[in-house]
């Protein structure tokens, strides 16, 4: 197939970029050049601002001269319902099937145990990335049939990879701060009580539910999430981070400290949609779609080897190994009000 990815240098469309270029399709990526990930062997590279539909336009202005067309085309980097309305104009030229990369933490959350399809409906009070990630299906739906444009959407939840350390808050913007924090003895900030189920995909595993869904006569017109099917506690995920970082079970037990949600956004109130809006509560999933539309796909990649990896990802560059600060004193915090909090009622 020929397959033109925007994107391509994160951690969903980099796994997408090196499958597809390793299974021989003829590859195309579209970045801002600013990634230091490089593009897998034989793509070809174009320089644009994605979310500017006048340099995209201009950019690849030359392949519709020559009506060349792609067999699907992902867009990756599409955060806005506006930047969707115009992919749909960019790319009904240029391709016969269009994939949006969406959240499914834009799905409704439930008080009782409700494993979510695709049908869940999408409900996201907290949390405005989620809402506009909703917002960009239903323009991509209401707009892509008068175009002509086939499509399919792809929901990813919580997906980590070699680059991607878990957390279930405070190491976004640098995630080797939650393995730093464990080896030198700080506090482990466990959400509640550490029980509540959540589920992790690796990114090779999304990725190659997306592979299968490109080409695919019947993911047209489908929205899809692409999710494991084994939750774990939240307490088992970090205490398998604490063992890839050589804790032993009693160090994450000395170091951990459970902490509500209400507590971290009272502190941060930036938290509310990540927590409130998607990692407090359970998430468990039907698997079904996209083991009918991809027979054999699952998730291959098992937690503790996935986290393993990422942390030898991190080890084997010092570069790769940025503490941020802000978080790690916000983590901190938390770990001391709480600790204080139990050493007066124990008094």
């Amino acid at each position: 197939m020929r397959i033109l990815i925007v994107g391509g240098t994160g951690l969903i469309s980099g796994a997408l970029a090196s499958q597809a270029a390793a299974a021989g399709h003829e590859l195309t990526l579209v970045t801002r050049g600013r990634s230091s990930t490089p593009a897998p062997p034989g793509a070809r590279t174009i320089h644009a601002d994605a979310t500017d539909a006048t340099a995209m336009r201009d950019a690849l202005h030359g392949m519709r001269l020559r009506r060349e067309r792609f067999d699907a085309v992902v867009q990756s980097v599409a955060f806005r319902p506006e930047h969707v309305a115009d992919d749909v104009a960019t790319f009904a030229p240029l391709t016969d099937q269009y994939a949006l990369i969406a959240t499914s933490a834009a799905y409704a959350t439930y008080p009782h145990y409700h494993p979510l399809t695709e049908d869940t409906p999408q409900e996201n009070p907290y949390w405005e990335y989620a809402r506009l990630k909703a917002d960009c299906e239903r323009v991509l739906r209401d707009a892509a049939g008068p175009a002509g444009l086939g499509w399919t959407v792809v929901r990813p939840a919580h997906t980590y990879g070699d680059s991607k350390i878990p957390s279930y808050i405070g190491n976004s913007r640098a995630p080797w701060t939650l393995v730093d924090r464990m080896r030198r003895g700080a506090d482990i900030i466990v959400p509640g009580d550490g029980t509540s189920l959540w589920t992790l995909t690796h990114a090779d595993d999304v990725a190659a539910g997306i592979l299968g869904l490109l080409g695919n006569a019947d993911a047209l017109g489908r929205a899809v999430h692409i999710t494991s099917d084994v939750p774990h506690t939240w307490r088992g995920i970090l205490a398998t981070v604490a063992e890839a970082a050589g804790l032993t079970p009693a160090q994450f037990d000395a170091q951990a400290v459970c902490v509500p949600t209400d507590a971290m956004v009272a502190v941060d109130p930036s938290l509310e949609g990540g927590t409130r809006g998607d990692k407090m509560h359970a998430a468990i999933y039907d698997t079904s779609l996209i083991r009918t539309l991809v027979p054999g796909w699952e998730a291959r990649v098992p937690l503790d080897e996935g986290i393993r990896r990422a942390v030898d990802w991190f080890e084997a560059d010092p570069a790769r190994q940025v503490v941020d600060a802000a978080d790690d004193a916000l983590l901190d915090r938390l770990g001391a009000v709480y600790r204080d909090a139990l050493a007066r009622v124990r008094e």
